[in-house]
């Protein structure tokens, strides 16, 4: 199989043998989803290593830096460039934070290679996660209308490009209160999709994203929600199911979850508070 516009997209192509509705047989080009390492370095030691679609990488790595607490505002990063070495084939990124940025190199070890369907891979424990991140701040009022809640599964599918080419491609996208689209980013793994959209907020300087939500192609695991967490942003929605641990965190860090987005339907697990509901 041969890529095309691997780097740019993240689809690449090749000739299949389908079997047609009558039983027949043809032989078609098909776009797949590309999927390679992409190792993130801090200088020169490895961080950790995920399986990604290839594009917006430097988004992907300012969110995973964010969301593990290794970076908090903007001014804690001072570049994200690709290794230039031959060997490296593109997936190599090299992280240099700001002097003021504190990291310490032995807490590396909690990160492992990253699969594009795990969850919190290489966690010594959840509690660590709490530790890095407050809850959303209750007193601030937030609320989100039923009817803008529910247009937007549409809109994320509509600015979804590369499903619609492959079908086998998440999606997450961040949205104002008014249904207005801030990001949208895809990738073959769902929490990387998460990190291409809040790193790209991060990079941006648009941190916290208090008066947003985020919205997912799948479920919601513990890692969306906290990723999530990490950004500001105290409203989560998924088309699917949302998992134990990602309603109990929800829960306890005052984030609004919402699960089975499908109009005209929707289950809201956390914190209803945020959501205005239509008047009967």
């Amino acid at each position: 199989m041969s890529a095309l516009g691997a780097e740019e997209q993240g689809i690449g192509a090749g000739s299949v043998m389908r079997r047609k509705a009558d039983g027949g047989y043809e032989c078609v080009t098909d776009e797949v989803a590309i999927e390679e390492p992409l190792e993130i370095r801090i200088g020169q030691d490895p961080l950790a290593v995920t399986m990604r679609t290839p594009g917006n990488d430097e988004e992907l790595a300012a969110g995973f830096l964010l969301s593990e607490g290794i970076v908090r505002a903007r001014s804690d990063l001072r570049e994200i460039a690709p290794c230039t070495l031959p060997a490296s084939l593109g997936n190599v990124l090299n992280v240099t934070l700001a002097a003021a940025a504190k990291f310490t190199p032995a807490a590396a070890h909690r990160f492992g290679t990253i699969s594009t369907s795990c969850g919190l891979c290489g966690k010594t424990s959840i509690e660590f996660i709490r530790q890095q991140f407050p809850p959303i701040d209750s007193t601030i009022a937030i609320r989100i209308e039923a009817a803008k809640l529910l247009a937007l599964p549409e809109r994320l599918r509509s600015a979804q490009g590369n499903f619609a080419r492959t079908g086998g491609i998440h999606a997450a996208a961040i949205f104002d209160l008014e249904g207005k689209l801030v990001v949208l980013r895809e990738d073959i793994g769902r929490h990387n999709a998460v990190d291409k959209a809040i790193g790209r907020a991060f990079l941006d300087d648009l941190l916290p994203l208090r008066n947003h939500i985020m919205i997912v192609s799948g479920r919601s695991s513990l890692e969306i929600v906290q990723k999530a967490l990490a950004a500001g942003i105290p409203i989560v929605a998924a088309v699917s199911a949302p998992s134990s641990l990602a309603v109990n965190f929800a829960r306890e860090s005052n984030q609004t979850l919402i699960g089975f987005l499908r109009p005209p339907t929707f289950n809201v697990y956390s914190h209803i508070e945020r959501v205005a509901f239509d008047p009967k």
